[in-house]
């Protein structure tokens, strides 16, 4: 993982950095984003219902130095209120987030960092703004749009999803591999 010492923006004491954000959250995320993701239920969710997704993620920052995530995941709710648990391939626990309107948590062992959005926290915990509003739509299948990113859906039948932010930059690679039953 890719040593960042940024202060991440959360609420309270500054003395949280982004590398231990990274170092609880960022690895599980990023298998979660380039991973093998499972939709529950056979069906895609419609949009502001809650859907459940597990695999894993991986993520490619193109900052310098390259940053480089990757996790195991489990994905539940929705793109206004959620839970994201990120583990190690043997099944540890990295990081759980949770949010719902006007909070969002990072809890890392029995340590828990606030943040004011789910935008925020994915920030903080990758270094790259995601857009989980879309993600949710992209893993529905639909093309939701973003500025600054594109969505390749065009291998969601073969459980495949890239997105690629082109800017701001830094350049930022999301890759999630997922099966649907």
């Amino acid at each position: 993982m890719a040593s960042i010492t940024h202060t991440a923006p959360a609420r309270g004491d500054g003395s949280f950095t982004r590398r231990a954000a990274l170092g609880a959250g960022g690895g599980a995320l990023l298998l979660w984003l380039a991973g093998c993701a499972q939709l529950s239920g056979g069906t895609a969710a419609a949009p502001g219902r809650s859907a459940s997704w597990s695999g894993r993620m991986s993520l490619r920052i193109d900052s310098e130095p390259v940053q480089t995530f990757a996790a195991l995941f489990e994905l539940r709710g929705s793109a206004e209120t959620g839970d994201l648990t990120l583990t190690t391939p043997i099944g540890s626990t990295l990081a759980q987030l949770h949010w719902a309107p006007g909070e969002a948590l990072l809890k890392n062992g029995s340590e828990t960092r606030r943040y004011d959005s789910v935008d925020a926290l994915i920030e903080a915990a990758t270094g790259a703004a995601i857009p989980v509003g879309a993600l949710f739509g992209w893993l529905d299948g639909r093309a939701d749009p973003v500025p600054g990113w594109r969505a390749d859906l065009g291998q969601l039948s073969n459980g495949r999803l890239q997105a690629t932010r082109e800017s701001p930059a830094p350049r930022a690679d999301l890759r999630i591999v997922f099966e649907r039953s």
